[in-house]
């Protein structure tokens, strides 16, 4: 959207900056699901906390289609992720719905019956929630996940798939380490 800069659009210069913030946001995202998962028990995936509790496996599932909804007001149409079997290729699965949007977003796809905003506070916010949920369910499954300062984190939209940086400052501090 560079043409609208040279053109003085302020139209176009603010919804380039909110494209660049949401796929920013997607790149967060993909970071804080991976360390989510980061050295999580084999098990993890099918972690059952109480009845009616989503496992993991079931809550990337849930991720992925939240996602692929978002991408439908790009093109259209409708969305459901694949039941996969294997919880590493569900995830995989996530970080490509995850990349796709991301790509609609640099390429300024144009939105169909939705604004940034709304992106935002619908489907990409429901899909951190979500991360927080994993994090969660990792403390209940007795592998809690490290924490570290997320300012300093690594975090780049050229980055969206399963391979995350390391944290930059993990907390040297962990009183609730088990």
């Amino acid at each position: 959207m560079a043409i609208g800069r040279q053109l003085g659009c302020d139209t176009w210069f603010m919804a380039d900056d909110k494209r660049i913030l949401l796929r920013h946001f997607l790149a967060a995202l993909a970071y804080r699901t991976q360390k989510a998962l980061r050295a999580a028990p084999p098990e993890f995936s099918e972690f059952r906390a109480p009845l009616l509790v989503r496992t993991p496996h079931q809550l990337i599932r849930h991720m992925d289609d939240v996602l692929g909804y978002a991408r439908t007001f790009f093109i259209g149409g409708t969305y459901r992720a694949p039941q996969l079997a294997d919880f590493a290729a569900a995830v995989a699965h996530f970080h490509e719905t995850l990349a796709d949007v991301a790509r609609h977003l640099e390429l300024g796809t144009e939105f169909q019956g939705i604004t940034a905003e709304t992106l935002l506070q619908g489907p990409f916010s429901d899909a951190m929630t979500h991360v927080g949920q994993l994090a969660m369910l990792r403390r209940l499954a007795g592998s809690p996940v490290p924490p570290e300062n997320f300012v300093f984190a690594a975090i780049s939209p050229a980055n969206l798939g399963v391979d995350q940086p390391l944290p930059v400052k993990p907390d040297k501090n962990w009183p609730e380490r088990l």
